[in-house]
């Protein structure tokens, strides 16, 4: 009866964990739309929601079982991740002998792929909000299914599917490089083949100023980020089946939330010495660095250190995007300062207080890197060939929303604004 009512209680928490998980998809949503321009605002919704959607299917058909078999054992023959176990199958269909073969797993095997496909999304979502009001959708989510199922599961395949990085004892707890990272070179190599937005540069050396169009809605964002982040980074205990569990869970979710708080507080320090003011969105992006560069080690015990670890991401994240603006990078809502950058740090930081190797994180952040970013490189390559990755002029001027979805999200500002009535 133990065993049972803790394979009862893993499966359950994988599942509540997953869907809390979620949830942070709606975050990105109000963070990104909110973010952009109202003109384009309906378009961020339908990616986030396509987002998901593609990255459910592709990494029920792809993407799982490439990350857990191995890219080795692939090469003999490709065979797709069919989902509840033949023991389970047998269990459900009231073979009660079946029980003992499936307690032995832990805990059941769909709720594990679904915890682990909410990850997937979540990567998908950084790019989202980096290239937003000026690529082309359809050619987003050709990209994302290639992320989906292919880029990131091999990353998942060297770490946490057993290979090669998990051998050589890389340590990354609930994802600052494999998730984060790997979400931020991909929306980088993006940005590079993209470009920036129109007037976004001007000749002269100035930059147009483009602040959020809904603040409201991209703080409501943050704060569902933030609590999703407590299922990210508790359900990585992977188990609650005990007294330890309970503890470690209490830990992590008290160090997710210090490093948070730690982050925002040195972003809005950093801000105005940078920006000359006191930055909203480099604030709140703060938040998420902190959130994002704890990820790689909170388990740590001694709480003060997920204090200074947030804050160092914050600042990180806040330098970072200042750095991104010199070199006419045009990152619409600041991914990648914080999760590629501040994932960076998180990834390094594990080497201080929770017994990482200094040599083996580096190579991990080195392979992680150069993989994901040629291989999206390539990738953003093709589809531009193909059929395109940005929207033209005309579209980017009176917005994707009209043009491409026949809709407005905000259509009665927009008659109110109209100077013919």
């Amino acid at each position: 009866m133990a065993q049972e009512t803790q394979f009862v209680l893993n499966s359950f928490s994988f599942l509540i964990w997953g869907v809390l998980i979620m949830w942070m998809c709606a975050g990105f949503t109000m963070l990104e739309s909110g973010s952009v321009r109202t003109k384009n605002a309906s378009v961020i919704c339908l990616k986030n929601v396509g987002l998901y959607a593609i990255a459910g299917l592709t990494f029920y058909l792809v993407g799982y079982n490439l990350m857990y078999v191995g890219v080795d054992n692939l090469i003999g023959g490709f065979r797709i991740f069919y989902g509840t176990s033949a023991e389970e199958q047998a269990l459900l269909g009231g073979d009660a002998a079946a029980a003992a073969a499936v307690l032995e797993n832990g805990n059941s095997v769909m709720s594990d792929w679904f915890f682990q496909m909410v990850f997937v999304a979540t990567t998908s979502s950084i790019v989202s909000g980096t290239l937003a009001e000026r690529v082309r959708l359809w050619s987003f989510f050709v990209f994302v299914a290639v992320l989906t199922a292919f880029i990131y599961p091999v990353v998942g395949a060297w770490t946490w599917g057993g290979g090669w990085l998990d051998q050589l004892g890389f340590q990354d707890f609930a994802g600052s490089t494999i998730v984060h990272s790997t979400g931020g070179w991909a929306a980088l190599a993006g940005a590079i083949i993209v470009g920036a937005r129109h007037g976004k540069y001007r000749e002269d050396g100035s930059i147009k100023p483009t602040p959020p169009s809904n603040v409201p809605v991209v703080t409501l964002g943050i704060f569902i980020l933030w609590m999703g982040w407590f299922a990210f980074n508790g359900g990585s205990q992977l188990a609650l089946s005990g007294v330890v569990d309970a503890v470690a869970i209490s830990n992590i979710l008290v160090n997710t939330n210090l490093a948070a708080c730690g982050g925002f507080i040195a972003a809005i320090a950093l801000s105005r010495p940078i920006f000359g003011r006191t930055d909203l969105l480099a604030s709140l992006n703060g938040a998420i660095a902190g959130l994002v560069a704890i990820t790689a080690g909170p388990d740590i015990v001694d709480h003060y250190w997920a204090i200074i670890i947030g804050a160092v991401g914050g600042s990180i994240c806040t330098l970072g995007m200042k750095m991104l603006e010199r070199l006419r990078i045009d990152d619409v809502v600041g991914a990648i300062s914080a999760h590629l950058f501040a994932g960076i740090w998180g990834t390094l930081a594990v080497c201080i207080v929770a017994g990482g190797n200094l040599l083996v994180q580096v190579v991990g952040i080195l392979a992680v890197g150069a993989f994901v970013f040629s291989a999206s490189m390539l990738t953003w390559v093709v589809i531009r060939k193909l059929m395109g990755v940005r929207v033209t002029l005309d579209v980017e001027r009176h917005g994707q929303d009209v043009v491409e979805l026949g809709i407005e999200a905000y259509p009665e500002f927009v008659v109110l604004q109209d100077p013919d009535l």
